[in-house]
């Protein structure tokens, strides 16, 4: 899929080139932290540094197990037209509050200097090595307008209408389909007309993020967090249905035609190739978790989704020469997120869950040359395990504070209490979660929302790191080389 033009090429390898020359001596590598929405990228990146500047439990991260990380510490980022990654507001939410952080609504990035020692005797005898790694967060409604680079007003607004008359969104879908029923796209372009119909889309895309019955939210992203783009044209547009023949110059579907092209330039573009395009890592978070909670129906669109988003990943690994002027991303690792929400026993197959998920992903990253990995993580952990009987069976259970207006059973949580929580087994095979269930099946999933953990002191009195699952392996497979 091709995604940038000759022009955007060209910025990018000179960008690369100057980037690429300035760190020779301390090289810098930049991760993108990617996923849709409320998968967990603000509590992930937060963790990923204070474990880092703290000395968390990082056993399987080897530079830190071996003894050879000195430091880590926090730097100006590079970019200083990208807003900084509210990295302690964050901690002192998790920490102190006990609360977990707002989602992303923007771009953001944070530079961490890592100064360590080298695993071979010759980086030892060239003195100790230092890595700039700059992380980028952005939110997840951008990256699900990354598709749109490669699809024509009459694609997306026949694929968007399609989706809008599921039953899954049919309340949600009510006031903008009518709406829609009212206009005709072969009349004479209006303001009024645009601005209401983009009104009622907005409207839809807002309901949709917000349902029970579904995870994912839909582009275009900016109409949920538009920013100085309100009002714009660029984001007065909505779906039509595509009408025979060719409308002409100045109908309302030429309008919406140009505005939806005018978004894909001015906003998306830019994007790709200012932020996207310059990755050479990339983390993506997936709350599978969600998707299972809601039904079948969330997690087939939830595959969904991620092909599409995937297609636009650069994957590949490139010579030393080539990568003087180019980026690709050559690792990729998919993290099903919250894992701390069932117990460890089922850890592998959430694992092989997202791995069936992103198959088709895997496979084509991988034979461009790019390593891919999947890891069941949670950045925070905020349940410990422990059994619970039931009649006369003991069953493995996770032990938590529900967040507040959570309910199991008709019981609703008050945000106080601990609460021991059988949460269900996920399948052995992990393609039986595209199948609807009925009722001789297993008891129903119950995965609930918690609070971060209390954070326990040392005997000095030292605020400890924040616990975690598997963060270490996470590290190890994304930046462990670099510091070997």
């Amino acid at each position: 899929m091709k995604l940038t033009t000759f022009t955007d090429d060209a910025r990018l390898a000179l960008g690369t080139l100057a980037s690429r020359t300035g760190g020779l001596v301390s090289p810098s590598l930049r991760l993108g932290v990617t996923g849709l929405a409320r998968s967990g990228k603000t509590v992930f990146l937060t963790a990923l540094v204070h474990n880092l500047l703290h000395g968390g439990r990082l056993p399987l991260f080897a530079p830190y197990s071996e003894g050879r990380l000195t430091r880590a510490r926090l730097e100006p980022q590079p970019d200083d037209a990208v807003p900084r990654f509210a990295y302690e507001d964050h901690v002192r939410a998790l920490v102190e509050d006990r609360i977990w952080p707002e989602s992303t609504r923007r771009i953001a990035e944070l530079r961490v200097t890592i100064s360590y020692e080298s695993a071979t005797l010759l980086g030892r005898n060239l003195g100790p090595g230092r890595l700039h790694l700059d992380l980028v967060d952005y939110p997840g409604e951008w990256l699900l307008d990354l598709p749109l680079l490669s699809k024509d007003y009459r694609t997306w607004s026949r694929e968007s209408l399609a989706e809008a008359r599921k039953t899954t969104h049919r309340d949600s879908a009510v006031a903008w389909l009518a709406a829609l029923a009212e206009a005709d796209p072969s009349a004479s372009a209006s303001e009024g007309t645009a601005a209401r119909l983009a009104e009622a889309f907005t409207g839809y895309l807002r309901a949709v993020r917000e349902e029970d019955t579904t995870p994912l939210a839909f582009p275009p992203g900016r109409f949920l967090m538009p920013g100085d783009l309100e009002g714009s044209p660029a984001l007065t547009f909505a779906p039509l249905e595509p009408p025979s023949g060719n409308p002409g110059r100045d109908s309302l579907f030429a309008m919406m035609e140009r505005r939806y092209e005018a978004y894909k330039a001015h906003v998306v573009r830019p994007f790709f190739r200012d932020h996207f395009a310059r990755l050479d890592r990339q983390i993506v978070l997936v709350d599978v978790l969600a998707a299972l909670n809601a039904g079948p129906e969330a997690v087939r669109a939830l595959q969904g989704s991620l092909e599409e988003i995937l297609g636009c990943f650069r994957p590949g690994r490139l010579s030393w020469l080539t990568r003087l002027v180019d980026r690709r991303v050559d690792r990729l690792l998919f993290a099903a997120t919250k894992a701390d929400h069932v117990h460890h026993t089922d850890h592998d197959r959430l694992e092989a869950i997202l791995s069936t998920l992103v198959e088709a992903a895997r496979t084509r990253a991988g034979s461009a040359g790019a390593e891919v990995d999947v890891a069941a993580i949670a950045a925070v952990r905020a349940t410990r395990e422990g059994k619970v009987r039931s009649g006369l069976e003991t069953l493995p259970a996770i032990i938590g504070t529900p967040l507040p207006g959570e309910r199991v059973n008709g019981t609703v949580y008050d945000g106080a209490s601990e609460i021991a929580l059988f949460p269900g087994d996920l399948p052995e095979d992990p393609r039986a979660v595209f199948a609807d269930r009925t009722a001789g099946d297993a008891a129903p999933l119950a995965f609930l929302r918690f609070r971060p953990p209390h954070l326990e002191t040392s005997s000095a009195g030292a605020t400890l790191s924040l616990p975690h699952i598997r963060l270490d392996r996470v590290l190890q497979f994304l930046i462990g080389d670099r510091l070997a």
